[in-house]
């Protein structure tokens, strides 16, 4: 029997982020239309709109569906802004920002993701993404400034450079703190310095780049 994974998607959305406060009509609107299911492995897709990351290969995972929800709608974002995405991943956090009507320059440091990311987002037909191999931690100079910026693996610090390419009035959110655990953190850059809101705790992958986890 074929899976019914627009009724899964649903059910995900009502039974794991809306039960949970998430209440922006855009962020729930992209979690129903984006096929998490095609972001995974074809032997995990009858498992992707569970309540848990899966992995991705190379040590990486698609986030738990509710913490991508969480971190999208923490971004606040609006029509036509530019988006840069620190960690494409398996490329499903990227589609959601898309779903926004927003410019998404998104950065990989493993080539190999980097890829099955860009064709899986390029076969979906969303055109308002740019996905590029690098380290993330370093931002992507040649289309700053950012109007919000995400990063998809847990820091222990912030990375500076990419203060740098963040607009005044723009917002950063990461996850920050040990290995082990984090806080899903946003800060706004404001004239007089930054401010910061915190979230929920959390728990990703480490940030690896020149601005990552040592290792």
């Amino acid at each position: 029997m074929a899976v019914d994974y627009t009724t899964l998607r649903h059910q995900m959305v009502e039974e794991q982020i809306a039960s949970r406060g998430i209440n922006d009509p855009l962020v729930l609107t992209a979690m129903k239309r984006v096929p998490r299911h095609l972001f995974v492995d074809e032997s995990l897709q009858d498992r992707a709109y569970e309540d848990h990351p899966l992995p991705i290969g190379e040590g990486q995972t698609i986030s738990q569906p509710y913490m991508i929800a969480l971190m999208a709608e923490a971004l606040k974002l609006a029509e036509g802004e530019r988006v840069l995405e620190v960690g494409t991943g398996s490329g499903y956090l990227t589609a959601i920002l898309a779903e926004h009507d927003v410019q998404v320059c998104t950065v990989e440091l493993s080539t190999h993701l980097a890829v099955r990311a860009r064709t899986t987002l390029y076969a979906l037909g969303y055109q308002n993404v740019n996905v590029h191999v690098g380290d993330g931690t370093l931002g992507q100079p040649s289309e700053a400034p950012f109007d919000a910026i995400v990063i998809g693996a847990a820091a222990s610090s912030l990375p500076r450079p990419l203060l740098s390419q963040l607009r005044v009035g723009g917002r950063l959110v990461l996850p920050i703190g040990e290995e082990d655990l984090q806080t899903l953190v946003r800060i706004w850059k404001e004239p007089t310095g930054l401010r910061e809101e915190y979230f929920s705790e959390c728990r990703f992958v480490k940030l690896r780049g020149e601005y990552g986890f040592e290792t």
